[in-house]
């Protein structure tokens, strides 16, 4: 494209221009997209219920990208990726780390958002040596309060916004407040403004595969969360309706590294996405603090 964003050398800067590439590992073609440095630790996103590629807000991808490789991909069975999507956390979490390993990654930074979040505390427990830090946003542990109840909120919204003729994410991620509702409709605004060669939409049978994954998610055991040895970011609004805001202080108080960001005012699930410039600095100050000593 003539008005691709890049910076010295051909690198991609801006997540709207970003080509879809493709790698294959475990019999599974992963879509992703990669841009920003070349140089660092690269971070991966990882993303929410029913989310392909193009449900990344670009003023978060893009204000991390501006100082860090940022890469987004498809998980096992969503959108351009193939095979079939999983019904647990940890089988995703699993996938995860085959796509990380495809593209030669010895150590990674991830931001995990939602049902992201929840694969990126297993892939921290699992592989601790491939994860450098983590933020997670919009999320809890496994057994968390009102996690199990992700199901019900989501088929409930999902009708709402079908009667009154609305993205469900305008119900599920904000606020009915007016901020809200205006939050709500400039983060959709911002999800159009790639309009060429965008990432199919999930499909119903994979949608209901995670749906169930969360639900068990929800009913498991209270996690350990003295397993994550990492430094981690948590993140939410103070009203979040599917993932309950007291998950996110639960997380932040029981992780050892945990730091928590105020909860955003005024705001759902989808708090980094509203207070997307307030986020991004928040990540980048989290990413290129210095080590512990």
């Amino acid at each position: 494209m003539n008005d691709t964003h890049e910076g010295s050398g051909g690198t991609v800067m801006s997540y709207r221009d970003a080509p879809t590439r493709t790698v294959t590992a475990d019999q599974v073609t992963f879509a992703y997209r990669d841009l920003g440095p070349r140089s660092g630790i690269p971070v991966i996103f990882l993303t929410h219920l029913a989310a392909a590629l193009d449900n990344w807000d670009p003023r978060v991808v893009d204000g991390i990208a501006a100082r860090h490789r940022v890469i987004t991909f498809d998980n096992r069975g969503v959108g351009a990726s193939t095979g079939s999507t999983p019904k647990t956390i940890e089988k995703m979490a699993d996938d995860a780390v085959t796509f990380i390993r495809a593209l030669e990654l010895d150590q990674v930074d991830i931001l995990g958002f939602s049902m992201g979040g929840m694969i990126a505390q297993v892939i921290a427990q699992n592989e601790p040596q491939l994860v450098r830090r983590l933020i997670l946003a919009g999320t809890g542990p496994a057994g968390g309060k009102g996690m199990k109840n992700v199901s019900r909120i989501s088929h409930l919204d999902t009708l709402r916004a079908l009667l009154t003729l609305q993205d469900p994410k305008q119900y599920l991620f904000f606020t009915r407040t007016a901020n809200g509702r205006r939050a709500g409709k400039e983060f959709l605004a911002r999800l159009k403004e790639r309009t060429q060669h965008r990432d199919k939409a999930i499909s119903p049978i994979s949608y209901l595969s995670q749906l169930k994954a969360i639900h068990r998610w929800g009913l498991q055991a209270p996690a350990d969360m003295s397993r994550i040895h990492q430094p981690v970011l948590v993140a939410n609004g103070e009203s979040d309706r599917m993932v309950p805001s007291e998950n996110t202080l639960d997380l932040a108080a029981r992780l050892p590294r945990g730091e928590l960001v105020p909860l955003y005012p005024d705001a759902g699930h989808g708090g980094i996405f509203q207070f997307h410039d307030a986020f991004v600095v928040s990540a980048l100050a989290f990413l290129e603090a210095r080590p512990d000593a």
